[in-house]
């Protein structure tokens, strides 16, 4: 829902041609919006250098591939996060995966 108000408020700059809040370079997040425990990969979305995607015959080309052709921007991000803790995998990872010692009913299978 953050990712969807967020497109929405940079198609509103875009527009209504909003000259002042057009992201110039190194500028951060918390510089546009009010901003919750959010990491500074998010607050400075200029260090963001891509993932190095190959060209793609513009015939087979989708929207989500269009959409994340362009580099993030401080309208784009997400202005909160909320992570999860990793509680879990850590326990998991100390004690290992579950192992089933329960009895083996099915019959084995003729290699012949």
């Amino acid at each position: 829902r953050v990712a969807k108000t967020n497109e929405y408020r940079y198609c509103l700059v875009l527009l209504f041609g909003m000259a002042d809040t057009t992201p110039k370079s190194g500028e951060k997040t918390s510089d546009y919006y009010r901003t919750h425990n959010l990491p500074e990969r998010f607050n400075q979305p200029d260090c963001f250098h891509g993932y190095g995607a190959k060209t793609e015959n513009p015939m087979y080309q989708t929207a989500s591939a269009s959409y994340g052709s362009h580099p993030p921007n401080v309208h784009t991000v997400p202005t909160s996060f909320h992570g999860k803790s990793q509680k879990f995998s850590g326990h998991l990872g100390k004690s290992g995966m579950y192992r089933n010692y329960s009895l083996n009913t099915s019959l084995d299978k003729s290699r012949v």
